[in-house]
Order: structure tokens, then sequence, then C-alpha cells
């Protein structure tokens, strides 16, 4: 028997729910970790490296979403209610499919240049993922409700600094770029990015609602 499976025989099965939240706030934690060192990266070939490992990140991030709504649909006691245990899974997954899809086009539109306004978004999502990684360690007891909260609160201020950045980076792009295309492409990216701190925000308020049932 593989130690992984071995441990999991004895870990009760409402608490793996804990252990596959935690791998996937950890992998998220990761995942724009890479993403942020991509957009400050300004070599081509070490950037398609990058870009590589966050598709990596990414399937990792599908996997545990995978892993948890097995156990969903496998175990009948859960710490909390099914519906938030998907809705928080779900969030969490969404949030890496947003940096793979930024990364992804990043490199099919031929981006050569990252704008101060991508790196600060990446900047936002990072930072927003080490808050995530925290609220989600302390969900096992819930003994520390208060760093949970601090968490959050923080979370959501990152994701009205997100929005700030983004309405004024699409306001300088209409501004000052006169090419149609490129207006195009880099305001999709933009949307994309800024969308993966809305879903950080998402992650916020399922754990909030976890808080408020379990109070």
């Amino acid at each position: 028997m593989k130690l992984e499976k071995l441990l999991a025989f004895f870990i009760p099965k409402d608490k793996i729910f804990f252990t596959l939240f935690e791998k996937a706030a950890n992998n998220l934690v990761d995942i724009s970790t890479v993403f942020n060192e991509l957009v400050n990266t300004p070599a081509a070939d070490k950037r398609m490296d990058l870009v590589k490992k966050i598709e990596d990140l990414e399937h990792v991030g599908d996997s545990v979403t995978h892993e948890i709504f097995t156990a969903l649909s496998t175990n009948f006691i859960t710490p909390f209610d099914r519906e938030d245990i998907q809705y928080l899974a779900s969030s969490l997954d969404d949030i890496a499919d947003y940096i793979d899809g930024s990364a992804k086009r990043l490199v099919l539109y031929k981006i050569d240049e990252y704008s101060q306004p991508m790196r600060q978004l990446a900047e936002v999502i990072f930072k927003s993922a080490i808050e995530i990684k925290a609220a989600v360690g302390e969900l096992k007891s819930l003994e520390n409700k208060l760093r949970i909260r601090e968490a959050l609160v923080r979370i959501n201020s990152l994701e009205n600094h997100a929005d700030d950045i983004f309405d004024g980076a699409i306001a300088n792009l209409f501004e000052e770029e006169k090419d149609a295309i490129k207006i195009i492409k880099l305001k999709e990216i933009l949307s994309n990015m800024e969308t993966a701190t809305d879903k950080c925000e998402d992650v916020a308020n399922v754990i909030e609602t976890i808080l408020i049932k379990n109070s």
C-alpha cells in the first residue's frame, strides 16, 4: 500500500476535505508565484517555460478539485454544508483557470511587452493567494475566526485595488493605443487577470458564509 493511501486510510473521512482544501490553496500560491515571475521576465524562452509550468500547476488544481468532488460524493459526513464545499472547491479552481488563461493569452497574442498594470494585477493575485492560504489553513478548527476574517478583509481590499488598477489601465489603453486589434488583445488579458481577483473574492465570500453558519 502506498504511503498516501495508508495515510488516507487513517484520516477521518470528513477531515479529508481540509487536507484537500489546503492542497488546493498551496497550489494556488504556487501558480500565482510563477505567474508573477512570468510578467516580470523579459526573456521569451524563459516565458515559454513558465507558461508550461503554469499549465502543469493548473492541471494539479483540476486534479485536487476532482478529488474534492469525489470525496463529496462518497462521504456522508462533511465538515460544512455540501454546497459550500462545492462552491469553495469551484472558486479555488476558477482562480487557477483564469491565471492559466491569462498566461496562455500573453503568448498566443504575441504580447512582447508586459505593462505595469499587468505586473500590478499579478502581484494582487499573488497576495490574494497568500491570504486565501492563511484563511483555508484555519478552517479545520475554526478556533481563530478573527485571523480568518482579517485575511478575508485583506482579500476584499485587494480585489478593490485590482478594480482600480484595471479601470485605470483600460482608460489609458483607450487613450494611448491606436491599434484596435492590440487594444482588444490587451483588454482581454487585463480582464482575465482582474476576473482572477474576483474569484479570490468569491473564495472569501464562501469562507465568510462558512464562518456565519458555524458561529
